[in-house]
């Protein structure tokens, strides 16, 4: 199936494709996932992960259940959408220096990752109903459950520690010194602000 080979001629088509679709996203997610528990610092972060790569794993077993349910075998198609995230996530992670930072742009990717699928499995569900595919809803409403749960999970990870931490490095970090011209700049404006006296001969005339 082509990009532009136009096979997809029917909702039957676009739901087994966006199936095969997020079923590809699932498997390479299991195999990402390792590499930011191994890189996450904060308990929780790492905590949480490891949560998810069981539901993950989990997940790729119902979507099993789908394929067997519709009468199809599992097969991924190939998501350059979930390729580019990871490939993202991974980049980022290649530059950031710090644990603190590290834990920042884990969470970050990740987030990026759980929006995507979120708006897979809603999709499907949505054409799983119009379909009267009923029988396969609960199984991929039970994934999307876990996905807005995982996100909300590293929302309040971020939002509670993570960021807080990575904030606080920077309010540490040294000042730079003050440039010549910046100094120069505060002494005449603290100069000008005094208000300057009159020689005393001149004091003398007006009294």
């Amino acid at each position: 199936m082509g990009l532009f080979s136009r096979d997809l001629k029917s909702l039957d088509d676009l739901f087994l494709h966006g199936l095969k679709d997020i079923y590809y996203a699932e498997n390479k997610i299991v195999k990402s996932l390792p590499k930011l528990i191994e890189a996450a610092s904060d308990a929780e972060l790492k905590k949480g992960l490891k949560q998810h790569l069981l539901e993950t794993e989990n997940q790729v077993r119902r979507l099993e259940q789908v394929f067997d349910k519709i009468g199809e075998k599992p097969r991924a198609t190939r998501c350059p959408g979930i390729d580019g995230i990871l490939a993202e996530g991974d980049d980022l992670l290649g530059q950031v220096d710090g644990r603190t930072a590290t834990n920042a742009a884990i969470v970050a990717s990740a987030q990026a990752v759980e929006h995507y699928e979120i708006t897979r499995y809603g999709t499907l569900i949505a054409w799983a109903a119009e379909l009267g595919k009923d029988d396969v809803i609960p199984l991929l409403e039970r994934n999307l459950k876990e996905e807005k749960a995982a996100d909300k999970k590293l929302t309040t990870v971020a939002e509670t520690h993570v960021n807080r931490g990575v904030a606080r490095k920077t309010r540490s970090a040294p000042k730079r010194r003050a440039t010549s011209s910046s100094t120069t700049r505060r002494k005449v404006a603290k100069y000008a602000a005094k208000p300057r006296k009159r020689p005393a001969a001149q004091r003398r005339r007006a009294s």
